[in-house]
């Protein structure tokens, strides 16, 4: 390595793949049943009249979809970083719930219009078919979130799966009150509203997972990891006099890295030595904060003016 130009780490996705990758298998068997509900929904909210079956229906069909968008991200997130992509393919699990965010919000927007449109036009919904249907998309949603529980906590894209999921099973429900409703008292307007409460449900969760995932793509700091608080535990290192040109960000969930120059006195390099110096600040890095890819470049007093003026 030249001198000053020192690294914690390798550049390149995790010996173990991404966060996503783990819960390949969970992913495709939630997908198969997905597929097969939906399916089942449609033929019930065509045979029951019901606009709040078909919602959820279609909610369901935006749910495989995803979870089709999941597993392709998987595959590209393994390929192998190159010379071009340093990191491989790993952000592509990112693109994968922007996609799902933007898919979701669309739906979302098209079971309210629908369901406004059937308060214009009432129909006449069987209310015992719908509750059939629905609880056969309640059953299968929950053995969907069983199987997803755990990966959506380490994986935005598991977690875009996820909240769908979610979304649907309280859609399920939702038909299932109607169904109710309709059966005992006759009231059809109970099927547009719970389509109302459907396309209202999708739009909040949507949101907060856009928000989240473009964070990732604007390179935002971490979740979690407070960067003035990060400052204070380098500076705080024997030796350090100084870090500048700090940042950190994530490529993809459960692989945030860090990159930084720090300052370190002469008689400090002179003593310990600069991989002894390394050792420290990975050390301070990875015993306070969830970033163990960093990268840092020590520098001798005076070398930031120096590189300021290369610059310019």
């Amino acid at each position: 390595m030249g001198a000053g130009h020192d690294h914690g780490h390798a550049h390149g996705a995790p010996a173990g793949g991404t966060a996503t990758a783990a819960y390949r298998g969970k992913l495709r068997v939630a997908l198969t049943i997905t597929l097969a509900v939906m399916v089942v929904q449609i033929v019930g909210g065509i045979l029951a009249d019901s606009l709040a079956l078909i919602a959820d229906a279609a909610h369901m069909a935006t749910d495989a979809v995803g979870l089709a968008m999941a597993l392709l991200a998987i595959h590209f997130a393994g390929r192998p970083a190159s010379d071009q992509r340093t990191f491989g393919y790993a952000r592509a699990e990112i693109l994968a719930a922007l996609a799902n965010c933007l898919l979701l919000l669309g739906v979302g927007g098209y079971l309210l219009y629908e369901a406004i449109e059937r308060f214009i036009t009432p129909a006449e919904t069987k209310g015992g078919l719908a509750i059939t249907f629905a609880l056969i998309g309640l059953v299968a949603n929950m053995i969907s979130l069983t199987l997803l529980m755990r990966g959506q906590k380490e994986s935005l894209n598991v977690r875009g799966a996820f909240l769908e999921v979610v979304a649907d099973a309280l859609g399920s429900v939702a038909v299932l009150v109607s169904g109710v409703v309709i059966l005992t008292t006759g009231w059809q307007a109970a099927d547009p509203i719970a389509s109302l409460v459907i396309g209202l449900m999708i739009v909040p969760r949507t949101v907060k997972l856009l928000r989240e995932t473009l964070d990732v793509l604007l390179e935002s700091a971490p979740k979690g990891v407070d960067m003035a608080e990060v400052r204070a535990h380098i500076l705080a290192l024997p030796g350090v006099e100084d870090v500048h040109d700090l940042h950190a960000w994530t490529i993809t969930s459960g692989m945030p890295v860090l990159s930084a120059h720090v300052v370190v006195s002469p008689d400090t390099l002179n003593a310990i030595g600069n991989e002894k110096m390394l050792h420290e600040l990975q050390g301070c890095l990875g015993d306070h904060f969830d970033v163990e890819h960093c990268t840092f470049q020590l520098e001798p007093s005076g070398h930031a003016e120096h590189e300021a003026k290369l610059c310019h």
